[in-house]
This record gives structure tokens, sequence and C-alpha cells, in this order.
């Protein structure tokens, strides 16, 4: 995003219930409502299964259709630094390319960490969530990262701890988002993520799935 562009971006997967995460892409793209808003209820309303990327600027709200998810259960992946590491927290997600496009590579998730490499604060694409035999785990919520309406989604419904997730510890590692879901990783030294918690996941993105009620 320029300075001074007020654009927000979203990108969403629509299946035949509805959109995923309708609430949190209506929060992310129309902060304080108004036309956008009503525009995007109106897509919601009638959208045909896929996916889209949508950019509201000033009162117009546009829609690409998108092939899909670049994410693939137990694809390879590796570390990078965040290119957002100087932000004081949670950022909106920007449109493209924005700063992400130069860590992205086909066929690889990058996860990305603190300048120092110690820390996992996300993935490219997606939220990166723990587990630590209890309770699942999300990143501090002052780490620089897009501001995930799937971590939202989990944080609001399900238990779990904010802590550090290590680069180099043993905690087994998922990747969430709108589009694809839930998506497995595996990694020497790392065990796998409990299915049950996988599944738990994906009911709560179900859950949130729905059509806004007809327009008055």
């Amino acid at each position: 995003m320029k300075p001074g562009d007020d654009a927000t971006y979203t990108t969403l997967r629509v299946k035949d219930p509805g959109v995923v995460l309708l609430d949190g892409h209506a929060r992310r793209l129309a902060p304080r409502g108004g036309p956008v808003l009503d525009r995007f209820l109106d897509f919601a309303r009638s959208a045909v299964p896929g996916v889209y990327a949508l950019t509201a600027r000033g009162e117009s709200l546009s829609v690409e259709a998108r092939s899909g998810s670049s994410l693939l259960d137990g694809m390879p992946w590796r570390l990078a630094a965040s290119p957002v590491a100087g932000a004081p927290g949670a950022i909106a997600k920007p449109p493209p390319p924005g700063p992400y496009a130069p860590v992205r590579a086909a066929g690889i998730a990058t996860l990305l960490t603190s300048p120092d490499g110690e820390e996992i604060w996300e993935a490219c694409v997606a939220a990166v969530v723990g587990w630590d035999g209890e309770r699942l785990v999300l990143v501090p919520a002052d780490r620089p990262r897009v501001e995930s309406t799937a971590e939202q989604a989990i944080a609001a419904s399900l238990p779990v701890r904010r802590a550090p997730i290590l680069s180099r510890g043993a905690m087994p590692l998922l990747l969430v988002n709108a589009v694809k879901g839930t998506c497995t990783l595996e990694a020497p030294g790392r065990a796998a993520f409990p299915v049950e918690r996988v599944r738990a996941i994906g009911r709560i993105l179900d859950t949130l799935t729905g059509r806004p009620p007809p327009a008055r």
C-alpha cells in the first residue's frame, strides 16, 4: 500500500453456505461500515463458490476471482526474516504486491521470523498456530504480522495461550488462513499437529461461514 492510500484488502473463500469468516472479512474491508460494507454484503449474498480478492478504496469495492490457495498439506517450508519487522504489532492485510511479495515462492511455505531468527511470527500467506500438548499456541499479540481473520476466530472460540513460537523448537506447527483453512507442515524434530485439533479449528471455520441476511 502506498503512503496515503486508504485501500483495504482481503482474500476469501466462498462455499455453498457462504463466505468463510464472513464477519472477519467485513471488519477488515469496512472497519467504519458505510457504502463499502453494503457492497461487500451484496457480494456475499450472491457470490458463487470460489476464491476472491477484494479491494476497497474510498467508497468502491473491486472483486477479482483467484485460482485458489497456494498452500498444500505437507508442503516444504523455509525460514526468512519478516519483511514487516519494524511494525508495532499486527498490521492490516496489504494489497499486492506489498511487502510480502519478495518472501513468497511457488510450492514453498515461507515462515517469517524475528530479525534474529529466533521466533516464528507468521507465514507468508497464513497465521501460524502451535500446540503445546494442552492448548493451541498463538504468537504474542505485539508481534509484527498481518492481522489474521483466522487467528482472531481461533482466539475467540478455542482455549489458547499466547507465547513465542521458536524457530528451533519442537512444537508442532499448523498454518491457518481463510482461503485454505488449515495446512499441516512436516519437519524433522517436530511432531505432527494433533488431528483432533486440526478438526476443531476446521469446525470453527465452518461455524463462522455464512451469508448475510437479505437486504431490507
